[in-house]
């Protein structure tokens, strides 16, 4: 692809207005040790599932997981710039030793689809083995790290990985369109036009922002929409299963939130032709919060013990010591402000990152 090709970064399509955000003065040295400290961290979890199981289960699932939704929502920006995989992804290109391949408009789009496609297929496992095998979780972990870094050692920048089939990727194009905040790009010290359309650098960026992305994208973004909301109601109606008892039933694994996720994709598809522009971006919101609210509305109570299946996802069981009204009120909570944030609230449409300098 000729990265003339590209020069539609930074551009609102919804709006037909162009904002190209610069920033030519980046300050990398803090964000390296940031990076370099989240990255141990995350070396860390993978050493503490191997070592002590139940600790290492509970802090990733229970204590990191459960917060990473909201951060990505809030500061999409913050997530991008110190994300472990990112950085073993771009390590490749930060010294020098990235063939730095340009990935067509098409490529990428069907890495995005792949990423997507990979969400579904391994949150359903999470009942089935992740949520209660440590050396499951951590050797998916790795496995997943090596294939971040080897897709960093043959193409350019964040084209391949972090925008293209990092699984939490659609996750964050569908929760962050109203970040609070706009960080430096703490990774691209220079802008070399790697993504169509680049998710970072473009204000108010949603699933279906870039209509003149190819099929591919399209259908990604149709169905990180319409289907999530639904597969995240259906996915806490889901035991956690231990030993091999989880491989008999894949298919109540996969099928009760794919399932709803299909309802609800339905749902949209049947809205989707009756709205333009700002009606629609509204429609995406709407799905957005659906999803976000219901994550939460089931994972809080669940953390301390008010889980729709008893002990599943429990960090500590507090049903003694707090009021039985604790669910109502953190659903309550939760649910109106995920309302607000993504429906309620105009964020002004900010990027996640401010562009640095065209690579010369």
């Amino acid at each position: 692809m000729d990265r003339g090709e590209t020069q539609d970064v930074g551009t609102r399509l919804a709006g037909g207005e162009v904002t190209l955000t610069q920033n030519s003065e980046n300050h990398p040295r803090g964000w390296r040790l940031l990076q370099g400290l989240v990255w141990t961290i995350g070396l860390g979890l993978v050493v503490l599932l191997l070592a002590w199981p139940v600790a290492g289960l509970h802090a990733f699932w229970n204590i990191l997981i459960p917060v990473a939704p909201v951060l990505v929502a809030v500061a999409p920006g913050l997530w991008r710039n110190v994300c472990p995989l990112a950085s073993t992804a771009l390590v490749a290109r930060h010294v020098g030793f990235s063939n730095r391949r340009q990935l067509s408009r098409q490529a990428q789009g069907r890495l995005l689809l792949g990423g997507v496609i990979l969400l579904f297929l391994i949150v359903p496992l999470r009942h089935v083995i992740l949520d209660t095998s440590s050396a499951g979780t951590a050797i998916t972990l790795i496995l997943i790290a090596i294939l971040s870094a080897n897709l960093g050692t043959h193409f350019e920048w964040k084209s391949a990985w972090c925008s293209g089939l990092c699984p939490v990727h659609g996750v964050e194009r569908l929760y962050g369109s109203e970040p609070a905040f706009t960080f430096d790009n703490a990774h691209c010290t220079e802008c070399a036009r790697c993504v169509s359309m680049c998710p970072d650098s473009t204000p108010g960026a949603d699933p279906l922002l870039d209509v003149n992305s190819g099929r591919p994208q399209r259908i990604a973004g149709f169905l990180m929409i319409g289907a999530f909301p639904g597969f995240v109601w259906g996915w806490f109606h889901v035991p956690d299963w231990r030993g091999i008892e989880g491989w008999r039933h894949l298919d109540v694994a996969y099928g009760i939130p794919l399932g709803a996720g299909l309802v609800t994709l339905i749902a949209f598809a049947a809205i989707l032709p009756w709205v333009h522009g700002d009606v629609r971006r509204f429609l995406v919101r709407i799905f957005a919060a659906a999803a976000i609210a219901c994550y939460y509305w089931y994972r809080v109570p669940a953390l301390f013990g008010f889980g729709p299946l008893p002990g599943d996802g429990m960090l500590v069981d507090l049903r003694g010591t707090l009021p039985e009204s604790f669910p109502f009120w953190c659903r309550v909570l939760t649910t109106t402000f995920f309302a607000w944030w993504l429906v309620g609230r105009r964020g002004g449409r900010r990027a996640w990152a401010r562009r640095p300098a065209f690579e010369a």
